[in-house]
């Protein structure tokens, strides 16, 4: 390509001055001019080629000193950038190589800038974060071009930063709040700088350092003390009030026109409960007598509670004191209040026991109710439901018992003394309890013995009393006509025989009979095929009662269809004579 250009170039020139020298020939130029004038085309062509070949050789030496300036300046933003060298092209022309490296070097160049401009402005977002926050800003280099983990960390930094300016934030709103309520609830006015930095000042110019937020908590401490004395003195004059009302016996509608004052803890509402503390402290001491049975009560009640026997009752000697004076009034009051703190630290103690004292009364009433033969009357299904009752508070008790043992003793071992019950320790209260109910029941069996033989002793003597006729059916041969008619003649006839053992109510002769002969009770009569059939189920569905208290509670003798059923009568009382009543109890 090269041979062909500079072929046409010389062709060009030849012809150029082949063409000179025709308009030199036709103009008449001498030959001795013409080579003049050739020459001096020559030199001037030489000249121009000079000139341009300089020019080129200029442009070569700029390459490559852009070229080294490049390089130079690259390999300094490398090392500023912290980047790899820049690594040239291989058999690349000074003109692409001089291109490459100018537009690495505008590249490198911007990134700088970047960096640099991102610098800034992380540096300044950091200063806004540090003067807000109080902190020291984040140490870095201005003057060199961080490198891109160090713009991240920055980055990283100022993310913590910010969302710590966020909890701080949310942090003094919560707590400005609490401590604007605090002193609502005062009527405390800020009386510091801080306090109307606090309170009166814009959010957002309050300054969130460690040591405001720490001057904050302290601030809403010291008022939420305040407030809880205030609240607990309100809630102390409060209850004097109640107790005051009550002892006083002050109506409904004085307490309800003051009930607006019953809640809350403000300085208003404190000064109002204060006033009629005093007012009734004063109506209290113009009614010390009443007040004083009020408070007797109210002592009585507590000392129930504890389970408090007679003599620790009486080692409070005041309560039996008839002079009421301000100074008894104290004393009791003093009482009252350590008799009420002894019991509500002791409180799931005593409830226990109560538990136990209500299972024992509900059992010694299941007891009695198992004694009393009319529950067999029942048609309701409560007699099942009270047995099943009391078979349950047989297993209930005793472990209740041993938990209560088992509580006790930790507490005498705990307070160094003796847990007492009405006046003696817990289990030698519950086993007198279980004593007594014992000793009861053989009390009551003994009686039921003594009444059985005393019966038994005038029945043999006087002979069975007369017995409301029953509608149970008559065991015997006798036709109901028949029956009818015996029963007419014995009301008649008061001292007639003894017709059977069990047919026919009888009005027994106290005259005393011999044993008749073979065993037999009465006068000798034929059996009846009634007498031999098994009573029927709703006959004996009525008698069992009576079957079973044949040994001990009396049977109903013979009866007439038409009179009601009569219970609790011996089967003795159908004999006139002991040697009657051993035959017929031998049945």
């Amino acid at each position: 390509m090269k041979k062909v250009l500079a072929a046409e170039s010389v062709a060009c020139l030849n012809k150029a001055l082949g063409h000179l020298r025709d308009i030199w020939e036709e103009i008449g130029i001498p030959e001795e001019q013409r080579l003049q004038r050739t020459e001096v085309v020559k030199k001037h062509i030489k000249g121009l080629l000079d000139m341009m070949v300089a020019e080129e050789e200029n442009l070569k030496e700029r390459l490559l000193k852009s070229i080294a300036m490049c390089r130079k300046e690259l390999d300094a933003l490398c090392k500023e950038l912290q980047l790899d060298p820049f690594e040239e092209e291989e058999e690349s022309t000074i003109l692409q190589l001089e291109k490459d490296l100018r537009t690495r070097l505008e590249v490198m160049l911007k990134q700088k800038r970047e960096r640099k401009q991102e610098l800034k402005t992380l540096q300044e977002r950091d200063q806004d974060l540090c003067d807000l926050l109080c902190m020291t800003p984040y140490s870095i280099d201005s003057n060199s071009v961080p490198s891109l983990e160090e713009l991240d960390c920055f980055r990283r930094h100022l993310a913590a930063l910010a969302a710590e300016k966020e909890r701080r934030r949310e942090e003094f709103i919560s707590i400005k709040r609490q401590i604007i309520l605090c002193m609502e609830e005062l009527d405390h006015v800020p009386d510091t700088s801080f306090e109307r930095d606090v309170v009166c000042e814009d959010e957002d110019a309050f300054c969130l350092s460690t040591e405001n937020i720490a001057a904050l908590k302290e601030l809403l401490q010291q008022l939420e003390t305040r407030r809880a004395f205030s609240e607990a003195v309100c809630s102390e004059l409060r209850s004097r009030i109640v107790a005051l009302w009550d002892r006083l016996k002050v109506p409904a509608e004085e307490r309800e026109a003051f009930a607006t004052y019953m809640t809350g803890s403000r300085a208003k509402t404190r000064k109002a409960l204060q006033f009629e503390v005093d007012r009734l402290e004063e109506l209290k001491l113009q009614n010390m007598k009443t007040v004083i049975e009020a408070i007797r009560a109210e002592l009585a009640a507590y000392w129930d509670k504890c389970f408090y026997g007679t003599e620790q009752r009486q080692a409070f000697v005041p309560y039996y004191e008839e002079d009421c004076t301000e100074a008894l009034l104290q004393l009791h009051d003093a009482e009252v209040g350590r008799v009420k703190r002894y019991y509500e630290t002791h409180k799931e103690l005593f409830e226990a026991v109560q538990k136990w004292e209500e299972n024992w009364r509900l059992f010694l009433e299941l007891e009695r109710k198992a004694a009393d033969p009319s529950r067999f009357a029942n048609r309701g299904g409560n007699l099942l439901k009270e047995e099943k009752q009391r078979a349950k508070l047989q297993k209930t008790l005793p472990k209740l018992e041993e938990e209560l043992k088992v509580r006790t003793e930790a507490w005498e071992r705990e307070h160094l003394e003796a847990f007492l019950v009405n006046g003696q320790r817990f289990m030698e209260y519950v086993s007198e309890q279980w004593q007594l109910h014992r000793l009861e029941k053989e009390k009551e069996k003994q009686e039921r013995q003594l009444k059985k033989s005393r019966q038994i002793e005038e029945e043999m003597m006087y002979g069975s009393v007369p017995r409301t006729p029953s509608k149970r059916r008559v065991l015997g041969a006798n036709t109901p006509g028949k029956v009818r008619k015996l029963n007419a003649t014995s009301c008649a006839t008061p001292n007639s025989t003894l017709r059977s053992a069990f047919g026919g109510a009888l009005f027994h002769s106290p005259v005393s009979r011999p044993l008749p002969s073979g065993g037999k009770v009465g006068p000798a009569r034929t059996p009846s095929r009634m007498a031999m059939k098994p009573p029927r189920t709703a006959h004996t569905e009525r008698n069992k009662e009576n079957i079973s208290q044949l040994n001990g509670t009396t049977l109903s003798g013979g009866c007439t269809p038409t009179a009601p059923a009569q219970r609790n009568y011996s089967i003795n009382s159908v004999a006139s004579t002991y040697s009657e009543f051993a035959v017929i109890h031998l049945f």
